[in-house]
């Protein structure tokens, strides 16, 4: 009886456990605008879309057919066009944001006119410098062997106090190299931006500097230090009612979950419709200076973990079929290797594996090595 009053109490905790959206009001059409022109001489893309209900892990609907213009200070038009559905796109060639201009955005739909309010683009001073330090996880793990991550800083500072709020962002690069000399995709690159929000507000200290801001901390249990690893950060300059904006939504980011959360409706943007100031539009027309500094990272690092420890250490040397082998386990061929006797080729060895990771590294990345990747003096 003791055991089966176990096994009831069991079922009971595992066949009560639902998913559950609670019933809310919401207009699930709002419209929903992702938005950065910065001083970059590039085009910038504006994303138009509607918002789907809570709870629906759906595609949002983009909003096609829209004029979308941006007005400069000097009240001077510059459209946009549709470059893909609900994408709308600048022309580099004869619109270029710059520090002390004024921007606002209008949009329309056809039936409805959005516009924002006039938003200033603010200097931003260039990034200080952007190091590393080694940070000692463990200083002797079972084997003996001291593990150690590594934390990325920023240091910037601006002497004019013109920018008193930052934002940044990164994108973060490493290679990746597998065991085997000759498998078909030996060597590769991965490629991620960031996703948590960094912002930092200046106002309560008498000049606008920052210090040993963390920007990335990586550990020992990946391989992005295995070989090569770079980090291009991102550095912006915010108004105060932007700043604000952003630090709303990274508290809903750090804290949703919870059945009082605020939700982002909530979080007021700087896009109105015109005819109902009361509609509520999700999204920030934002106007930003941007600073850039990459740097590359290859020193040592003890300690790293192998992600790669279920993979096979051996190698099987020769041609023709392998007798035993059934359709789960993969078998990539070595390249031709000419012999040195006879002067023909023929397949040296091959790898056997259940998992196609192990001999293909375009199952995380892509062999095309970056641009910038042997560029170091990028630091």
């Amino acid at each position: 009886m003791k055991y089966i009053g176990v096994h009831i109490l069991i079922l009971l905790l595992t066949g009560c456990i639902s998913s559950f959206v609670p019933d809310v009001e919401e207009k699930t059409n709002n419209l929903v605008v992702e938005s950065l022109i910065t001083d970059q001489n590039k085009s910038h893309k504006i994303k138009i879309s509607r918002a789907v209900p809570l709870g629906k892990q759906i595609i949002a609907p983009p909003v096609k057919g829209c004029e979308v213009t941006i007005i400069d200070e000097n009240n001077i038009e510059h459209p946009l066009k549709e470059t893909s559905a609900g994408t709308y796109s600048t022309d580099s060639l004869k619109f270029h944001a710059k520090p002390g201009g004024i921007y606002t955005l209008k949009i329309n739909t056809g039936s409805l006119t959005y516009i924002s309010s006039p938003v200033e683009m603010l200097p931003v001073p260039p990034i200080d410098s952007l190091f590393y330090e080694k940070k000692v996880l463990v200083e002797s793990n079972e084997w003996g062997r001291r593990e150690e991550g590594c934390q990325i800083y920023l240091n910037t500072y601006d002497p004019l106090n013109r920018c008193r709020f930052f934002r940044w962002n990164f994108t973060e690069t490493w290679e990746i190299n597998l065991r085997w000399e000759n498998v078909n995709n030996r060597i590769c690159w991965i490629t991620q931006k960031s996703e948590n929000i960094m912002i930092r507000s200046t106002t309560a200290y008498n000049q606008s500097r920052i210090t040993k801001l963390p920007v990335r901390f990586i550990t020992n249990k990946t391989d992005m230090l295995s070989v090569k690893y770079s980090i291009l950060v991102n550095q912006y300059s915010l108004n105060e009612d932007e700043f604000s904006y952003w630090v709303k939504l990274k508290n809903i980011s750090e804290k949703a979950g919870g059945l009082f959360d605020v939700i982002p409706s909530a979080i007021m943007s700087n896009i109105y419709n015109v005819d109902d100031p009361e509609e509520v539009v999700l999204g920030y027309f934002s106007v930003s200076a941007l600073a850039q500094k990459r740097i590359f990272i290859r020193e040592r690092f003890s300690g790293l973990a192998d992600i790669y420890w279920y993979c096979p250490t051996d190698t099987v040397w020769g041609e023709g079929e392998i007798i035993g082998l059934n359709d789960s386990l993969w078998l990539l061929e070595d390249h031709p290797l000419p012999d040195l006797y006879t002067g023909t080729e023929f397949i040296r060895m091959r790898v056997i594996t259940r998992y196609i990771e192990c001999a293909d590294c375009t199952t995380r990345g892509i062999t095309k090595k970056p641009p910038y990747w042997d560029s170091e003096t990028l630091n």
